[in-house]
């Protein structure tokens, strides 16, 4: 907020709505004692008392855009919020950006936000205000269709001069199931696999067990050491039941518990973002390959 604000007014006198923006920054930044790892932030702006500094972040923080977007208003331009992995913001947080938002809806000010986040923020948003989903326009981004698949590896590589065949496309395509970064993993081994253009049916596979590989020991790892010893059963036994979704009584099942004391570990990996609900008792994998992962990693339950 403190770069869009210097922004606002480069090469510009300050005006009065900018002046009190930074003014209001400043003091909801002591107020909250913001800090980035163990450095405290300021702003070289004096705040001024009563300005998103009362300490209670539901009213500072809808203070302070107000005052951004005043000043955004002033220069006849808007402010967005970027937020990725928004479900990670603590329910009480949400709701205070969420209470901020619609108060500067509710006065026609320049500022909104473009939030993403795994499948639960939905439900995570509604618990926090319940009229957050009147407020966003929440959209569904799930893994590429076919035809959008195969340009995303057919034209970075057309660019350079070189081709993928068919065979190829269809094998990374049934390997990846069309998730993004893992097509991006696999052309790229493919495109380091294959001595010569086209690249081929034989050049993939290769690039399958390089791929899983550098998958396994970095992306898929950073995942499994979050996980308690008990987590790592709970994911070991969805695994067992295949890619899913699966009823969270077979989960239950499968480790001899009752599907009521699994509820609470359940919620933990739901927190950490390693599983979702798609629907009503139902729980799958927030990442596709997991199983595999889990089934080489643990190779028995």
């Amino acid at each position: 907020m403190r770069a869009a604000l210097i922004k606002l007014s480069s090469g510009k006198a300050i005006r009065a709505g900018l002046e009190k923006a930074l003014v209001a920054l400043a003091g909801f930044a002591g107020a909250m004692k913001i800090k980035y790892h163990d450095i405290e932030l300021a702003l070289d702006f004096e705040p001024k008392r009563g300005v998103a500094d009362s300490g209670d972040l539901e009213t500072d923080l809808a203070d302070l855009l107000g005052t951004i977007g005043e000043a955004a208003a002033e220069r006849d331009t808007a402010i967005v919020l970027f937020i990725d992995e928004l479900q990670y913001v603590r329910e009480e947080q949400l709701a205070a950006l969420v209470t901020a938002l619609h108060r500067t809806s509710q006065n026609q000010l320049p500022v909104t936000m473009v939030g993403a986040g795994l499948p639960q923020l939905l439900g995570q948003t509604g618990r926090a205000k319940s009229y957050a989903e009147r407020l966003f326009e929440f959209v569904h981004i799930d893994s590429l269709d076919d035809a959008a698949a195969r340009a995303a590896l057919c034209v970075p590589a057309e660019k350079e001069g070189a081709k993928f065949d068919d065979r190829a496309l269809s094998a990374i395509l049934k390997q990846t199931k069309g998730y993004p970064y893992f097509l991006q993993e696999w052309g790229k081994h493919s495109w380091n696999i294959a001595p010569a253009s086209p690249i081929r049916e034989k050049d993939a596979e290769r690039a399958t067990i390089a791929a899983l590989a550098e998958l396994d020991s970095s992306f898929f790892h950073v995942r499994f050491d979050r996980l308690t010893p008990a987590e790592k059963r709970y994911m070991r036994a969805m695994a067992e039941l295949g890619p899913g979704p699966h009823r969270s009584g077979d989960i239950a099942h499968l480790l001899n518990k009752k599907v009521t004391t699994m509820a609470p570990m359940r919620n933990a990996l739901i927190s950490k973002g390693m599983i979702y609900g798609p629907s009503h008792g139902d729980t799958a994998f927030t990442v596709p390959l997991f199983d595999g992962f889990m089934k080489r990693i643990m190779p028995r339950l």
